[in-house]
């Protein structure tokens, strides 16, 4: 069964840090394009950060110099590190990846992962 599995999220003080892991596992060809995406409760769903297969990355405003996206192409894992956290960084974050297949390529999304900073 092809699916993305996140890890690495849990309590946190004001500060501090986290890296969470997005592991693509079943019968695939390739990860391409990973995005970290978050949301807190009652707002929607955000980008936080984008990693392409030429290592081209992106940041939302709000974490850029504070969060690193990177992956490992043979391990077919994307990586987000997380420094500096603050109390507005709390959300649930959630990994997507487009997934090269035997038959195609599919957009798939894991199933999140808690992360909630304390002060």
């Amino acid at each position: 069964q092809v699916q993305l599995v996140e890890s690495g999220g849990g309590l946190v003080q004001a500060g501090g840090s986290l890296r969470l892991s997005c592991a693509a596992s079943g019968s695939i060809r390739s990860i391409n394009t990973i995005g970290w995406y978050r949301q807190a409760p009652g707002k929607q769903r955000e980008l936080v950060a984008a990693i392409t297969t030429s290592d081209s990355t992106n940041y939302a405003d709000s974490v850029t110099g504070r969060f690193t996206i990177s992956r490992d192409n043979v391990k077919k894992t994307g990586y987000l590190q997380m420094n500096s956290l603050k109390l507005e960084d709390t959300a649930v974050y959630y990994c997507n990846a487009d997934l090269s297949l035997r038959w195609g390529t599919r957009n798939y999304w894991g199933q999140g992962t808690q992360v909630t900073v304390s002060s």
